[in-house]
């Protein structure tokens, strides 16, 4: 195979498997059912594990969470498992991490045994998007007016229980809690606003501080630079061969010539034509 060829369809198999590691780092993101941070005590949750044939959800202060082991089902993307009963204990950060190393997003969920919770997605909103902020009330699930706090700050009353925000940016990020009138107050959620498409990442700023810097995206590059070095010295090993085998051909090709060269025999010449040729 010439060199030239050979260089070319390693290049090929590099760039397919780095995009093959790409989608892989992408599909890992972590969800749950219902789409919200916090619950009522004694309500229940599932967890829906991306890219990963088997939902072992591990919980901060807990560890891996024992329900998964009896609830787990495999889903078209993934798996999931489900935790049928939340207790205030419950309440902390979630993820999980697949046998490569990646450890997807993270979410914060509160469990509370209060009378009023905040509805707030439990994934990031993207920017542009719009986003519905619910006031809820243990007993009571309409006529009740509620306020909206965002960073400890008064924004909005509304006597549906909901706030709308349309067209979200950056700005519309930080801490939100409800509070209804006769009833309660709700506990705090951080609201998480992205520009990307790829929701892996903490619905809690302080999250970043704890996580430190994953390798998971690094990792196609590493990848990278070692089979391009190994590309370089497969390419400079077989340049070095060819150009030598080339020239040890050349060479016996000459020594075969000399030798043929000697091997012609001398013209015989008879009497008659050394007669000829004295006389």
């Amino acid at each position: 195979m010439d060199v030239r060829a050979l260089c070319i369809r390693l290049l090929m198999t590099i760039m397919i498997l780095l995009g093959v590691q790409g989608q892989k780092v992408d599909a890992v993101s972590l969800r749950v059912v219902p789409n919200r941070l916090q619950f009522f005590e004694y309500e229940s949750v599932t967890f829906y594990c991306e890219g990963v044939d088997y939902c072992e959800v591990v919980q901060k202060f807990k560890g891996k969470i024992k329900s998964c082991n009896r609830t787990n089902v495999k889903t078209p993307t993934g798996s999931s498992c489900k935790m049928k009963t939340l207790y205030t204990d419950d309440s902390g950060e979630y993820w999980y991490d697949t046998e490569g190393g990646i450890r997807s997003n993270i979410i914060n969920i509160c469990v509370t045994n209060g009378p009023v919770i905040l509805e707030s997605p439990a994934v990031p909103v993207l920017i542009e998007e719009t986003v519905t902020l619910s006031c809820r009330n243990k007993t009571i699930s309409s006529n009740f007016t509620a306020d909206f706090y965002k960073d400890g700050g008064h924004i909005h009353r509304s006597s549906t229980g909901n706030m709308t925000i349309h067209r979200v940016s950056k700005s519309n990020e930080g801490l939100y809690k409800c509070n209804i009138s006769g009833a309660g107050e709700s506990p705090e959620s951080w609201l998480n606003i992205t520009d990307s498409q790829n929701v892996n990442s903490t619905t809690n700023p302080d999250s970043h501080k704890e996580a430190g810097p994953s390798s998971s995206a690094a990792t196609p590059w590493i990848t990278a630079t070692i089979l391009f070095i190994f590309l370089l010295i497969v390419t400079m090993g077989l340049y070095h061969f060819s150009k030598e085998a080339s020239r040890v051909n050349a060479g016996r090709a000459t020594c075969a010539a000399v030798r043929k060269n000697r091997k012609k025999k001398v013209p015989n010449y008879n009497n008659s034509h050394l007669k000829a040729f004295i006389l």
